[in-house]
């Protein structure tokens, strides 16, 4: 389940980048009850892109930004209020992490669903289905 934190440089310091994304790897799999799954926690990847102050932008205007991406399944924070809480926790980790560096109203979060059938792990090719009873078994 990729997750992709996008910062302008300088928001958040080299240790803050590591623990932001370990807190929202937690989040994700807390969110799901899958903590300690020992095939979904090694498949929560991702980054931290760091761009340069004055590449990025708000209201076509260089700005400090930061942008929590995640990628998944289409099963996968199912509900409005799952969805609710990656949003509003997952921005809390950021703004606390940037320790006062970044307005609130320049975090922003998005989640992008895959096709049913299109999610890759290790070459093998997983439907929903699939994937969930691979979940399973690793619980």
């Amino acid at each position: 389940m990729p997750v992709q934190v996008i910062v302008t440089e300088g928001v958040l310091s080299p240790e803050a980048e590591k623990a932001v994304f370990r807190q929202l790897t937690d989040l994700l799999l807390e969110l799901h009850g899958l903590t300690g799954n020992s095939f979904m926690t090694p498949n929560v990847i991702g980054e931290v892109v760091i761009v340069p102050k004055g590449r990025s932008f708000s209201g076509g205007e260089p700005a400090e930004i930061a942008i929590v991406e995640l990628k998944v399944p289409s099963f996968v924070l199912p509900t409005q209020e799952l969805k609710d809480a990656w949003v509003s926790r997952g921005s809390a980790i950021i703004a606390e992490a940037a320790q006062g560096r970044l307005a609130t109203d320049r975090i922003y979060a998005n989640v992008s669903y895959a096709v049913d059938g299109s999610w890759g792990i290790g070459g093998v090719a997983y439907d929903n289905p699939g994937l969930g009873a691979a979940v399973a078994r690793a619980a």
